[in-house]
């Protein structure tokens, strides 16, 4: 046996199953929505509402619009520092929303009027539950194998 002959790689990117690929199309189009949302809601904040004293809330809500920008990027790039990047923002993201809310349980006079104040609740519970829905479908192994990501990372 010759064991010269090594196996030839895929060059061609797997296709995501349909549902997988749906998933990530409205994860691309929510993003972005909610972050032009968070921004102009900070912006109006932190720069046109009068009598603001607390400026603790607008600027979290101008991180967390931010990470929505930057998130959308793994959605639509298919490269692995795309993947890496989001990842990473996501987990961020998830980690904020999870501490802010607790924040504003606790010390609602200084977190003030945020995005993430309780857990999302002026947006629905979008910013709870959309990172958490982007993890799961950029750490699906379709997706990992449509990013050209191993199993381990």
């Amino acid at each position: 046996m010759d064991n010269s002959q090594s196996i030839p790689l895929e060059t061609t990117t797997p296709e995501l199953p349909r549902w997988l690929r749906a998933t990530g199309f409205i994860l691309g189009v929510s993003y972005p929505v909610l972050a032009i949302s968070t921004f102009f809601r900070a912006a109006y904040q932190l720069f046109l509402k009068e009598d603001v004293t607390n400026y603790v809330g607008p600027a979290l809500t101008a991180v967390a619009a931010a990470c929505y920008l930057t998130a959308t990027i793994g959605f639509f790039v298919r490269q692995r520092w795309a993947w890496k990047l989001s990842v990473g923002v996501l987990t961020f993201e998830t980690t904020m929303t999870f501490l802010v809310g607790i924040l504003s349980i606790l010390y609602p006079e200084v977190i003030g009027g945020t995005v993430w104040r309780y857990f999302g609740v002026d947006y629905g519970f979008f910013p709870l539950f959309q990172p958490l829905l982007g993890l799961a479908w950029l750490l699906h192994p379709a997706t990992r194998a449509a990013y050209g990501i191993s199993g381990k990372g």
